[in-house]
This record gives C-alpha cells, structure tokens and sequence, in this order.
C-alpha cells in the first residue's frame, strides 16, 4: 500500500476502517504470492511444485523445497521486527504522555507494520512532524523502514552469514553497499541544500536537524512518512528526493522504485563500460549479460512511466514540474511522499496516479521474471555491425 491519499486518516477513517488499513497493509507487505503459499501449507501441509515454483519466484529462494520453510520465516520474522518497534513506540507514547495506554498500543502497533511494510499511513494529521525531535520515535521508525526494505532473502543471508562478507551473494552485496551509501549520501544532501530553509530544517537545532535530515533520507525508500513540509522544501530537495524515490529499496521487500540492486549493477556496469572491460564483475562473482539486461529493461521502463505520467499530469493541472514530478515518481515507487497536491489532482489525473501505484508495485517483479523466462537461444547468428553511439 502507498500513502497517496486524498483524505486525513486522523480524522476520516473509523476505528474499523484503520483496522482495515492496517490488515490490507499488512497482507501488500507480505505479498500476495507469499500469503498464498501460507495458506497452501496450512491447507494441504505441503506446497505442489507449481505453488512452490511460483512462490520461488517471489521468494527469491534456492530450491522449490526451501519455500515453505522461507515462507514461514517471512512471516515470523516480519511480525517479530513489528512487536519490537511496536514495543519502543508503545512504552515512548505512554512516557511522553500523549495517549491512554489503550491508545499508545493501537498507535504504537499500527506505525510499527506501516513502517516495517514500507506503506507510511500514519494516525497522525501531520504524519510525524510531531516527532521531529524525538529520537525515540524517529530513529525505530527509520530502522523499520530499512530492514523492511532490504528484502527477505538479504536479511536471512546477512543472519547467516554476516562475518563472511566474501560469502555474500552478488544480491546482498550490491543491496547494502547501495542501501548504505545512499543513506548517507541522502542525510548529507538533504542537510545541506535544506539548511537554510526555514520551512523545512533552517529553523531547527543542530541535532534535530541532523536526526530529520537522516530520517528524510530513509523515508524516500517507499516508506511515505514525514518528519517535515515535503511541500515547503526547496526544488533542489524535491529533485534529489525523486531520485531516492526512483531507486527505492531492495528486491523482494516491502519497498517499490527500480530497487538498490538494479541502480546498484546499472553502476557497475557503467563502470566497467568507463573501463574499457569486456564483462561485468561484483567481487569475486561475473554478472552475466542477460541479467544486465533485465536492469536496463526496467530502469528504461521506470524512466518512460515517470516521464509521460509526469507530462500528462502538466497538461491536467496548472502545477509546476517539480510538484507533478515528484507526485508521479511517488506514485510510480509506490513511497507515498507528497507535495499535498493529491487530493486537488482532477478525477483523471487520481485515476492515473492510482495506475502507477499498481504498476509500480507489480511492474518490476513482472517484468523481470518474464523477461527471464522468455530467455532463448538461437540456433543461429546474424552478421554484426555497430552503431554509432553518442
């Protein structure tokens, strides 16, 4: 689920209605094919091998065999990080005072599973600009956000083998080398170009500053929560942020954009290319083209949707670029960061916003396996001939 809304969920939504909202972003969190190979299990006790393939395919798992036992971890594992973080902000809203007991809990449980499955649908009409200073609540939440945005199968390698950074996957490398930097590459950015805004950080101490500066750099992995006016902050963090956005979070995570590791081998193969290097290396392991290809294919097509939802939406409305740029890139990585143009967007133009959410959660798992499964050899060769390039 994606935070672009066109009414307040502090004040609109019924206690069902949140309770809703939290079982719907619970179940997008844990993917629909991941929930399906539970029920299977629990149903028949073992998956058939077309279940088990599909599931592999979401799963990102070795073997047929392993998912069911993967499935089961997702789900534990997904639960046990909510009842941490859930525990924190419980015991920090009753310290601060700010609800019942009754009402810590519930706010406590329902920013916990929207932080951890990347949705950022908060209780609070302001998001969490309320808790612009409270590391006790800044910094849980952030942690949610990039666990849940690393991807399952990073995380159950990193438990096993986090000593071994050599046995690390190519997947694993490029998802925390790319997640790290950009963490820190986005903390620096952003509190550097809003420092001397006084709508958005200009006005804040030094380490409240700091502390919104890392959590704004966390939430563009498709998290959607807020520390500060997304609307008030210059066009030069409004254009950085869209970057973040693009990129995303991890393969197979609660996060949306292109993900770490498209951006992360697109990188690399630049870089190889810069080189002057026949082949695509990431440590010790050889890329192979295929794969490379299968990035560039959904990068482009990221590229393409962004650009013609962002040109469509410019001839609806009379917003400038920077706004309806961010609106679309939000929308398309599914992050839910909004400049607060969504609920003025004409009926058209949210029909449009609401498409990209669907695509942008579907379309890159989708066409990566079918461009992976369509993979043929020929039983021939034509002639080469090269193009000129540049």
């Amino acid at each position: 689920m994606t935070e672009l809304i066109t009414v307040d969920t502090a004040t609109y939504w019924s206690t069902f209605g949140e309770v809703v909202i939290l079982v719907l972003i619970q179940l997008g969190g844990l993917g629909i094919m991941t929930v399906a190979s539970l029920m299977v299990v629990l149903l028949s006790r073992r998956l058939g091998l077309r279940a088990r393939l599909v599931a592999q395919a979401q799963t990102r798992t070795l073997t047929p065999r392993d998912v069911g036992r993967v499935v089961r971890n997702v789900i534990l594992f997904s639960l046990a990080c909510e009842a941490v973080v859930a525990a924190i902000l419980v015991a920090r809203f009753i310290v601060i005072g700010q609800f019942t007991v009754r009402g810590a809990l519930w706010h406590g449980v329902f920013h916990s599973v929207s932080a951890f499955n990347n949705a950022g649908f908060s209780l609070n009409a302001d998001s969490l600009v309320g808790y612009v200073a409270d590391a006790w609540v800044m910094l849980p939440v952030s942690a949610a956000v990039i666990v849940g945005g690393l991807g399952f199968p990073v995380v159950f390698e990193l438990a096993r083998a986090w000593r071994h950074l050599r046995a690390w996957s190519v997947t694993t490398k490029l998802t925390v080398s790319v997640t790290v930097t950009l963490l820190i590459v986005g903390t620096v950015v952003i509190a550097a170009v809003e420092r001397h805004n006084p709508d958005t950080l200009g006005s804040m101490p030094v380490g409240t500053r700091l502390l919104a500066a890392v959590f704004t750099a966390t939430m563009p992995r498709t998290a959607g929560f807020n520390a500060i006016d997304i609307g008030a902050m210059s066009s030069e963090g409004l254009l950085f942020t869209d970057l973040l956005m693009f990129i995303g979070g991890g393969s197979a995570s609660t996060a949306g954009g292109i993900k770490v590791t498209t951006f992360g081998l697109l990188a690399v193969v630049l870089w190889a290319e810069m080189r002057g290097e026949s082949r695509v290396n990431v440590g010790v392991r050889q890329v192979p083209a295929d794969n490379q290809r299968q990035a560039l294919a959904v990068a482009v097509l990221f590229v393409v949707l962004s650009t013609a939802a962002s040109f469509t939406l410019l001839t609806l409305t009379d917003f400038p670029l920077d706004q309806v740029l961010f609106e679309a890139v939000s929308a398309l990585s599914t992050v839910g960061l909004s400049t607060g143009i969504t609920a003025d967007l004409p009926d058209t133009g949210k029909w449009l916003i609401i498409v990209l959410m669907y695509v942008g959660r579907l379309g890159p798992l989708t066409l990566a396996s079918a461009l992976a499964l369509r993979q043929r050899e020929r039983r021939y060769e034509r002639p080469m001939e090269r193009t000129v390039v540049g």
